[in-house]
């Protein structure tokens, strides 16, 4: 049986303005470290926060998997009709983004860049190497560009989106979540499928 629709209530202005606002911070501070994690400056940490460190590649990838599955539910959910439901499974889809991006942000912060198909770890791709992965380098940062690309654009989207059904403004939310569902869903699949790919060439 599916539950009752949210009662629609006057879109409350003064909170959405502070929400709206919040969501653009938010987008400058997390593209900024996006950025800045690519420098070569990276924290030291004590050997063994290293090895828990070294953990985090294979936790993201887990989290993005759920995520997925939670995404993939609050669409069913919707489709049902069933809003208290399509309601918790896309706030856990949320916070566990939050929690993927904090741990990825404090793994590239601290751990060197691991890179397709540098089989010796010297961060080098020299010919031999290139050779020996062939097109699979190809697909392999095509699939990651674009992964890169979808967040980005799928993230100011995404918080815009929860901010309209927090402030029950359900036909903008309807509309914006229709065309950042798709790009949010890919970036949740394809991290995964670039952890694996990349997972033979993470140092031990």
């Amino acid at each position: 049986m599916s539950d009752h629709p949210f009662i629609n209530e006057p879109v409350l202005v003064a909170r959405a303005k502070i929400l709206k606002r919040l969501v653009w911070v938010l987008t400058v501070v997390v593209l900024s470290l996006v950025v800045a994690m690519r420098s070569e400056y990276k924290f030291t940490q004590p050997l063994e926060v290293e090895a828990y460190l070294k953990m985090l590649p294979g936790v993201v990838a887990l989290i993005n998997t759920i995520v997925a599955a939670c995404l993939l539910g609050g669409l069913w959910c919707i489709v049902r009709k069933q809003y208290r439901a399509h309601q918790r499974c896309m706030t856990a889809a949320l916070l566990l983004s939050t929690v993927f991006l904090v741990c990825y942000v404090l793994y590239h912060f601290t751990m060197p860049e691991t890179k397709f198909g540098d089989i010796d770890g010297n961060s080098e791709i020299d010919a031999a190497e290139a050779n020996a992965v062939g097109g699979l380098r190809a697909l392999y940062l095509l699939i990651l560009i674009t992964h890169i690309v979808a967040a980005a654009v799928s993230f100011p989207m995404i918080l815009m989106s929860f901010v309209h059904a927090w402030t029950r403004d359900f036909v903008k939310h309807k509309k914006l979540a229709r065309r950042v569902f798709p790009l949010w869903l890919y970036v949740a699949v394809t991290g995964p499928i670039c952890y694996w790919m990349l997972k033979p060439y993470y140092l031990p």
